[in-house]
């Protein structure tokens, strides 16, 4: 699979949460904690689980930084 998104971060889910619609995917990139919010009926349909491998895709149209200054 080809994107234009190029933030593509290799990742293990850790956790699902789901609710009537919405689940919150809770994974780990290497030690850094991600949550994603998606579809219950997409959770289903990627077949996620706890320890599933995925790679977390992430484009976005603003990025903030931040220093401790």
């Amino acid at each position: 699979m080809a994107l234009s998104a190029r933030n593509q971060i290799p990742a293990t889910v850790t956790s699902i949460s789901a609710g009537e619609a919405i689940a919150n995917v809770e994974l780990d990139a290497n030690g850094v904690r991600l949550v994603a919010s998606i579809t219950v009926e997409s959770v289903k349909q990627l077949g996620l689980a706890k320890g599933t491998e995925v790679t977390a895709v992430i484009k976005a149209s603003d990025v903030m930084v931040a220093t401790n200054n």
